[in-house]
């Protein structure tokens, strides 16, 4: 089986959207709203990069990327997630290949650098580290992560897209 990482075409929102929905059905630390999250980002056009992962012409994995503001006026900013693969696809390494090929894409376009709220063991291996003087409010500092891709590393409070609040 051969794993294939592209851009999201517009005929692969219901396979999205069920794919966040498996992901996330028994996840801990969440109110399972994923993909209405990816919904309303796609509604409001600030998916930044939104690949989907295939394998023999089936979506097993989503990864989406949106822009983020930071209090301090950083700009070229973006928060990586949701992050989504099938349940029984999970523990091969496709979210890790979807992650890879975001942060790569980002780079190339010259963002300043990418946040994450997760799990600092799994976001640490990709070079996201805690930074304590950048926060999301009302979540456990910990879980919040940045990854610079230059020199500077903002400051303040970060804000997600309003698309975030979303239940469909």
């Amino acid at each position: 089986m051969t794993l294939y990482i592209r851009s999201e075409v517009p005929s692969d929102s219901t396979a999205i959207n069920a794919v966040t929905q498996q992901a996330f059905l028994h996840a801990a630390h969440t109110d399972h709203n994923e993909h209405c999250i990816v919904a309303a980002l796609r509604d409001a056009g600030a998916l930044t990069l939104s690949l989907v992962a295939e394998i023999e012409g089936a979506v097993v994995g989503h990864l989406a990327v949106s822009p983020v503001a930071i209090s301090d006026g950083a700009q070229g900013w973006y928060g990586l997630g949701p992050v989504s693969v099938k349940p029984q696809c999970q523990k091969q390494g496709i979210g890790s290949q979807l992650i890879h090929q975001a942060l790569q894409t980002l780079r190339a376009t010259g963002a300043a650098g990418c946040v994450v709220l997760g799990e600092p063991a799994y976001y640490c291996r990709f070079g996201f580290e805690h930074v304590p003087s950048l926060v999301l409010p009302d979540v456990p500092p910990q879980y919040f992560m940045l990854l610079a891709f230059g020199p500077a590393t903002p400051q303040g409070m970060v804000t997600y897209h309003p698309a975030f609040t979303a239940k469909y």
